[in-house]
């Protein structure tokens, strides 16, 4: 009698059908086991989808850089001695820094934080006004909605152009104004707007209450000189963040004669170190859904054992006329086994069905949201491959419980039981 024995199925399925509502009782426990599973690594993966949504279009492998006061005094230099960067620190750290890819160097007008009156035909808005290169882009991807970004040639010609943010369009122009071509006022100096930005979907570190213009026409237009405000260093992928900013700090320090053990004189943000903790948390979480997802499935496996074990003991006399008629241990340990497969196989199915659709209700209910990062909670294939692989190899070793008491049966001795 092999495994794809018609009569060996329907013994199976005839000894599972005979009480159903046992049969469904015992199925609850792997049914609940791998709805927990599912839930916890689609919600697990949507929660990981949702912080990569926060941080698409922002480079996780980039850092700033800023200066402050000295805190410690040093050749001579006495402590709260401000340092202020400039140009040729830009030039500098892409000598001698292997380790950094690209080097935006900001401005801003005003004090960091800070706002400065923008003036369009008597309107007015409190907007932060910055000079950029083109690739602060690169770092932090701003989503056009009309017109262009800053480019190569605004500031190879120190163009009077602006990029101004979906908040400040507001409250300069009317509602469906076209602002592209027109003019604003920074300072009492004119602006030509050549593009619109809103808000990504992500980190947004100025805001769209925000205006951009060219770095070179930044210097010229409000005499910055040769200052910048701060640094967006954007690191190759295949290096660390912290190795560059230690190589950066060092080699500042040096030059501005900062004592070596000051930590408040240059202060730096590394981006990289919150996506990477965020990762680990993920990675934690996701691990910790499958502890507890495999506990729970083996203590719903544990129950189909135990069910199985009062069938047989009711199947006693049943046994020992298979027995007696010539079926062997190993054709009765197989259709043990194969019901223990069959009962957890159907709840799994079923359990597996139920939590999908949790899990889409989930999305439509929370994926749309910006106040939880929950998008798209779905199950990989791997996953699901190996979920089912162990909730059948649990169900074959736990059936052998079951299995191997029937086949210790005597033929005789059943026979004499009433």
């Amino acid at each position: 009698m092999g495994i794809l024995d018609r009569d060996l199925w329907s013994e199976v399925f005839s000894t599972l059908s005979k009480n159903m509502l046992r049969t469904f009782l015992t199925t609850l426990g792997v049914i609940f086991a791998i709805l927990i599973l599912i839930l916890l690594l689609g919600a697990t993966t949507g929660m990981s989808n949702g912080f990569n949504k926060i941080f698409a279009g922002t480079a996780t492998n980039s850092m700033f850089m800023w200066t402050q006061t000295t805190s410690i005094p040093y050749k001579g230099f006495e402590r709260g001695r401000r340092i202020d960067f400039t140009l040729e620190d830009v030039a500098l750290i892409k000598r001698q820094v292997s380790e950094v890819d690209i080097i935006a160097p900001r401005i801003q007008l005003g004090d960091f934080g800070g706002t400065s009156t923008v003036i369009r035909e008597g309107r007015s808005s409190g907007s932060g006004v910055y000079g950029d290169y083109p690739s602060i882009d690169l770092v932090s991807k701003k989503r056009i909605v009309e017109g262009r970004f800053i480019n190569q040639n605004d500031i190879e010609e120190s163009k009077k152009v602006c990029v101004i943010g979906l908040d400040a369009y507001k409250l300069l122009f009317d509602k469906g104004e076209k602002a592209i071509g027109k003019s604003i006022q920074i300072n009492g100096i004119y602006f030509s707007v050549v593009g619109i930005f809103k808000k990504n979907d992500n980190i947004n570190f100025e805001g769209e209450n925000a205006i951009f213009v060219p770095f070179t026409t930044f210097q010229k237009a409000f005499n910055s000189g040769n200052k910048i405000g701060w640094m967006a260093i954007l690191v190759d992928p295949d290096k660390q963040v912290s190795v560059a900013e230690g190589k950066i700090k060092k080699l500042l320090k040096q030059k501005y004669n900062i004592h070596p053990d000051d930590v408040r004189a240059i202060g730096s943000f590394d981006f990289s170190e919150i996506f990477k903790g965020i990762s680990a948390f993920t990675f934690v979480l996701q691990g910790f859904s499958f502890f507890v997802g495999i506990f729970t499935l083996l203590a719903g496996v544990i129950a189909v054992s135990n069910i199985l074990l009062i069938t047989v003991k009711e199947r006693t006399n049943e046994i020992g006329v298979r027995r007696a008629l010539g079926a062997t241990p190993k054709i009765i340990k197989r259709q043990i086994i194969l019901e223990s497969i069959v009962l957890t196989t159907f709840a799994g199915l079923v359990g597996f069905v139920i939590s999908v659709a949790a899990l889409h209700f989930l999305d439509y209910k929370f994926g749309g949201s910006d106040e939880f990062p929950f998008v798209n909670p779905t199950v990989s294939i791997p996953q699901i491959v190996f979920s089912f692989i162990l909730m059948v190899g649990l169900s074959m070793l736990i059936g052998l419980i079951p299995a191997n008491r029937a086949v210790k049966i005597k033929p005789i001795e059943a026979l004499r039981e009433e």
